[in-house]
């Protein structure tokens, strides 16, 4: 008798979180047809600290740390991938934002201290030579700050995950939640000073703009999390962590059906080089790499 290491349902959940994921890139680019992309972030944050806050214990004694992660993660990390997004294709920042595992493999090194070796550097390599690949096609000119908001935002997320890691004694809803609670004003803030047009889209904004941002927040943060989470009480990281390798064929294969981004040639040759180099880089297991900190 055939034994499977992850159990057949239990892998078409693993399936559907990355789907979800996947498919949030083109959700959170039609409700930034609506709301500034700041803005939009400061709606996301405080619907997902109203559900979870209630629920969740607080981080006594570790609420600057979480403060922090805050900072990293729902400002920065989320303000740059959303106006990033809104100036290029949900397939193209898809895949982009996957460059966050090269960029984690990195800081494991310099970090913990953690031996890189030829096949991570080779990974690395290919991931960063896929998005080369995507940035090189004619109908990228004039969305290079755009694409570069992405990367940049992949980078940042890696640093978070450092930073959550240290959380280790906290549990991932109550992270969660108060880092959502705690970057709800920055954000807030950085849209009053950075952008405009805030009350007309609260004002015009009908009901699939709003149905992006609860799919923002309470499907794409909170259902998906929360089944990512039960699974990983159940196998290794490094068992769910292959798994992740889906969410840029759903980001793009939602892109191209809901949106209509284009299939070009440049996308489907660099992403499949920076999902080779992320897979390698995955397969080597590097403990920092798991998704500890939130997703897209």
């Amino acid at each position: 008798m055939i034994r499977f290491a992850i159990a057949p349902r239990d892998a078409a959940v693993f399936v559907l979180v990355m789907a979800i994921w996947g498919f949030n890139f083109a959700v959170s680019k039609t409700a930034l047809e609506t709301f500034p992309p700041i803005f939009m972030t400061t709606l996301r944050f405080a619907l997902v600290a109203a559900i979870l806050l209630p629920f969740v214990a607080r981080p006594n004694g570790r609420f600057l740390d979480v403060f922090l992660v805050s900072v990293t993660l729902g400002f920065l990390h989320f303000s740059l991938m959303f106006t990033g997004l809104s100036g290029i294709d949900a397939s193209t920042a898809a895949i982009a934002i996957q460059l966050q595992v090269p960029f984690a493999a990195l800081l494991a090194a310099f970090v913990f201290g953690d031996t890189l070796g030829w096949r991570r550097a080779l990974g690395m390599a290919t991931a960063f030579a896929g998005v080369a690949v995507i940035a090189g096609e004619p109908q990228m000119a004039g969305s290079y700050l755009s694409l570069g908001l992405v990367v940049t935002a992949a980078m940042i997320f890696a640093i978070s995950n450092i930073q959550v890691k240290k959380l280790h004694s906290l549990d991932g809803w109550t992270i969660t939640g108060w880092m959502s609670l705690f970057a709800v004003p920055q954000l807030f803030v950085a849209s009053l000073l950075l952008e405009d047009g805030q009350m007309e889209a609260l004002q015009t904004a009908d009901w699939l703009a709003w149905g992006c941002v609860v799919y923002n927040a309470v499907v794409a943060m909170i259902v998906g999390y929360g089944l990512w989470y039960r699974l990983l009480r159940r196998y290794e990281v490094n068992t769910a962590m292959p798994f992740t390798l889906l969410v840029p064929l759903f980001g793009v294969m939602a892109g191209v059906l809901l949106l209509g981004d284009r299939l070009h040639l440049s996308l489907i040759l660099g992403g499949l080089l920076t999902v080779i180099g992320v897979g390698i880089i995955i397969l080597r297991r590097p403990k920092v790499v798991a998704p500890e900190a939130d997703r897209v």
